[in-house]
Parts: C-alpha cells; sequence; structure tokens
C-alpha cells in the first residue's frame, strides 16, 4: 500500500508547478519570408465597391409612417403637459405625504379643534337657503370664525394677506373697467362740454 500511495502522490504534486514554455526556431531550418497583414485572406479588402441601395417601401410602412407624421404633434403636446405637470404633481405627492406624517404626530387637541371647524362648516351648510352664494358663504365664513378662534394669529395673518390681495384684484378691476368706459361710451363726439373746458 505504501507504493500505490508514493506514485499518486508524485504526478499528482508535478501539476501545482507551472512552467514556461518559450519556442525557438531550429538552428539548421531554412528562413522563410514573413507575410505582410495585407497579404493574408483574412484581412484583404473586397475589389467590388458596395453600394446601399434602399428597398421599396411597403404598404404598411407606408401606413405607419403617415400615421406617425398626423400623430405627432399630439404627441409633443403630451410630452410638453407631462413635463409641465410633472412637478405639480411631484409637489402635490410631497404636500400629502407631509399632510399624512403631520397627522399621524398632531399635536395635542388638533383633532379636536379639527371636528369644532367641521361642525362649523356643516352649520352653515345647514343655515343656507336659497341662492348658490348663501351655501358658499356661510360655512366658509363659519368655518372661517371657527378657525379664527382657535389660531388668532394665523388668523390675522390671513386676513392681513388676503386684504391686499382683494384691493390689488378691485384696484385692477377698477382699472379694467375704466378703460372699457373710455373706450365705448367716451368717444370724441360724445363728450359735452363742461364749466371747465371752453
Amino acid at each position: 500500500m505504501f507504493k500505490v500511495l508514493q506514485k499518486s502522490v508524485g504526478p499528482a504534486s508535478l501539476s501545482l508547478l507551472t512552467f514556461r514554455v518559450y519556442a525557438a526556431p531550429k538552428k539548421d531550418s531554412p528562413h522563410k519570408n514573413s507575410m505582410k497583414v495585407d497579404e493574408l485572406s483574412l484581412y484583404s479588402v473586397p475589389e467590388g465597391q458596395s453600394k446601399y441601395v434602399q428597398e421599396p417601401r411597403t404598404q404598411l410602412e407606408e401606413s405607419i409612417s403617415q400615421l406617425r407624421h398626423h400623430c405627432e404633434p399630439y404627441t409633443n403636446w403630451c410630452q410638453e403637459t407631462y413635463s409641465q405637470t410633472k412637478p405639480k404633481m411631484q409637489s402635490l405627492v410631497q404636500w400629502g405625504l407631509d399632510s399624512y406624517e403631520y397627522l399621524q404626530n398632531a399635536p395635542p387637541g388638533f383633532f379636536p379643534r379639527l371636528g369644532v371647524i367641521g361642525f362649523a362648516g356643516l352649520v352653515g351648510l345647514l343655515f343656507t337657503r336659497g341662492s348658490k352664494i348663501k351655501k358658499l358663504m356661510y360655512p366658509t365664513g363659519l368655518m372661517g370664525l371657527a378657525a379664527s378662534i382657535y389660531y388668532p394669529q394665523q388668523a390675522i395673518t390671513f386676513i392681513q394677506v388676503s386684504g391686499e390681495k382683494l384691493y390689488d384684484w378691485g384696484l385692477r378691476g377698477y382699472i379694467v373697467i375704466e378703460d372699457l368706459w373710455k373706450e365705448n361710451f367716451q368717444k370724441p363726439g360724445n363728450v359735452k362740454s363742461s364749466p371747465g373746458n371752453k
């Protein structure tokens, strides 16, 4: 058994050694001329000139081309609309996530206040009868009143900003109406002579 182990260990240990083998030409063989790369058939350039010839379009390809041509303005419009609405939708989703997180960690007393404000809106809906303006004004006014009781500082800031915006809108409306009045009703022949004009 010892002899068998010795014979099998010897060839196995030789397989782990690495050898380098160098090829050298024989000294007594005649020297052959080496070939250039161009002489090899693999790298030779074909003699004929190739020319690209476009195949004629089929009826299906023509139909698809016309359809794409007709749909191009609509796809461009869709891409522009998507690029314009994508940031708005992302901000809306972020606002929703922030609101959800705020409601998960709401300050104490927030939900009872929210219930009172909502109940004020429902009472406003019950009081309204008749015109649509009342149905819009009463619930909004009562909800604003309830919210201003619980959040007075924010209500004052909101009223100041809203007042400035309403004043600005009113001023713009007055200017537009004045311009329309001058264009349509005060023509050079219709102006009456006032005591100051002579």
